[in-house]
């Protein structure tokens, strides 16, 4: 028997992991990005078991249940997205495999934590408003965005086909990030999300 002071950090693990459940739609990605560099800069393969989420660190594992069937697979977090309001995980096509969502393509989960790195020290948050395969437009939704909320920035995202997204803000936690997103839905009406810039 491990005395009380040894369990004290598994036990902090495991509330913290407790504590963390997100729930909401799931999507999952295969090719085009198959063989493409993932946001921590891996490869992606989309046979392995991984995830794309907005906000989780990179290597943080999770619990994804389909809540149609009760099905799970446990993932590691490599990428960031999905790119579109509502959505909380973009699973690897062998996840979406593992728990029967690759013919519907989108499924209800549940996301709980099974271990998490802490967050780098610094890490900053922003807010999508937009994703945009015209480049011209995503152009003219940042310069209002930088009129209206003073930094605002356009970001890449390869694939086919890529699109322009345009981010504001540049926030030192998720939670500030989070006011700054019900403040641009207020404004604005627009479906927005927290996402982490790494």
């Amino acid at each position: 028997m491990l005395p009380t002071r040894a369990l004290q950090p598994v036990l902090a693990l495991v509330l913290a992991a407790l504590a963390h459940s997100e729930t909401g739609v799931a999507s999952w990605y295969g090719h085009p990005y198959h063989g493409r560099r993932t946001a921590d800069g891996e490869i992606y393969n989309m046979n392995q078991l991984t995830a794309a989420h907005p906000t989780l660190p990179f290597g943080t594992r999770v619990r994804v249940v389909n809540l149609r069937n009760d099905q799970s697979v446990e993932v590691r977090v490599n990428d960031r997205g999905p790119f579109v309001a509502g959505r909380v995980i973009d699973l690897s096509h062998a996840a979406a495999e593992a728990i029967e969502m690759v013919s519907s393509g989108l499924a209800p989960v549940r996301l709980d934590i099974v271990s998490a790195l802490k967050s780098t020290p610094g890490a900053l948050f922003a807010v999508q408003v937009g994703a945009f395969q015209d480049r011209g437009n995503a152009e003219r939704c940042l310069g209002l965005m930088k009129s209206r909320y003073g930094i605002a920035k356009m970001a890449l995202r390869d694939g086919a086909p890529a699109l322009w997204r345009v981010l504001v803000g540049a926030e030192t936690s998720a939670e500030t990030a989070r006011a700054l997103a019900g403040q641009i839905r207020l404004d604005s009406g627009e479906q927005v999300f927290v996402t982490r810039l790494d």
